[in-house]
């Protein structure tokens, strides 16, 4: 195909937050931008230790700005590079590839369809992604392609599955049956010229790291983002894996987080301590009074407050909102609030 980058529509692309998920933080970026606002001076660098999708790091992301993001999950990591990172592509070339890519119309079951297949997916969906990401490791040249190759094909993978969300389960009717679609993401590569992006252990990287700001949103229950996204994961690393359980997920081992452990405060005070910045935000929701004991908070609010007086001075800002949640429990009084500390 040759159609050239002006002359697609607004339709054809998708942003960093068109995506589904867990604590997503786009409906509090306001909320955010107002208490670093009013609390910190000057930001030349601004550290997202617990990325996810991104959006926190996007809102600072300005050309004078250093946006540092860190997630874990491969799936993540690449759709962080894609938006964030500081290599540039033309945009023609993404077109060409994403064109070809949807041109694909494969006949034949593959790895990704023969366990997703009439579950998660639609059969013909679930080939298409299979062909799709075997086709990536074929055209993809250099690694900047491929990062925004398979972000592409996450994101659109998340708009036909047949789930409320997340991966945790697949609903019992298979109606998600609209045809898979690549679109083009929409980057601003000016912006990203001094940004850097990790896919480390976030008491590790910190240790490596300095910062103006430190955002930090880790997980707040026993939840673990490896198990509600176990088949983004699986479709980015792609090592085709043995699944197991009617949820069919691959061993996710090596990508627990402690913060929903028993470890969590542990951890949480081993981050401050070797935090190298001059103001830290934490948003760490109150979980409501849930009646699932693995949905409560993981670190108290008195550890919390204990752990961040002993870096310097401590407030707590705090607004309603209604999360994006798994839907499997009840909850009331559910509070956002952010830990701000203006470090000593």
């Amino acid at each position: 195909m040759d159609t050239k980058i002006n002359e697609t529509t607004e339709k054809d692309f998708f942003e960093l937050q068109n995506r589904r998920y867990l604590g997503n933080k786009y409906k509090l970026l306001d909320f955010i931008e107002e208490i670093i606002s009013e609390k910190c001076d000057s930001v030349n660098s601004f550290c997202d230790i617990f990325a996810g999708t991104g959006v926190v790091g996007e809102r600072f992301n300005k050309s004078k700005i250093k946006v540092i993001s860190n997630d874990i999950l491969l799936n993540n990591y690449y759709c962080l590079n894609t938006f964030l990172g500081d290599s540039v592509i033309e945009e023609d070339i993404i077109l060409e590839k994403i064109n070809y890519l949807n041109s694909l119309n494969p006949k034949k079951d593959n790895y990704f369809s023969k366990h997703f297949g009439g579950s998660y997916f639609s059969k013909k969906n679930a080939r298409k992604i299979g062909a799709i990401r075997e086709e990536i490791e074929k055209i993809s040249n250099d690694e900047i392609l491929k990062n925004i190759l398979i972000c592409t094909l996450l994101y659109a993978t998340d708009k036909v599955a047949n789930t409320v969300g997340h991966y945790d389960a697949f609903r019992k009717k298979l109606d998600s049956v609209k045809p898979i679609k690549l679109l083009i993401p929409k980057i601003t590569f000016s912006k990203n010229k001094k940004n850097k992006i990790y896919r480390e252990d976030a008491n590790q990287l910190i240790k490596k790291i300095s910062c103006d700001v430190l955002y930090i949103d880790p997980p707040y229950n026993s939840r673990q983002y490896s198990d509600a996204y176990h088949i983004l994961e699986n479709l980015a690393q792609w090592n085709k894996p043995d699944v197991f359980g009617i949820a069919k997920k691959m061993d996710r081992s090596h990508i627990k987080s402690s913060y929903c452990l028993k470890t969590a405060t542990e951890s949480f005070e081993d981050l401050i301590k070797n935090a190298k910045t001059k103001h830290i935000l934490l948003s760490y929701n109150n979980t409501g009074k849930s009646k699932v004991e693995r949905s409560n908070a993981r670190i108290k609010d008195k550890d919390i407050l204990r752990i961040l007086k002993n870096k310097g001075t401590v407030e707590v800002f705090k607004r309603k909102y209604k999360a994006f949640s798994t839907g499997k429990s009840s909850s009331t009084g559910n509070i956002e609030r952010i830990f701000y500390c203006k470090v000593n």
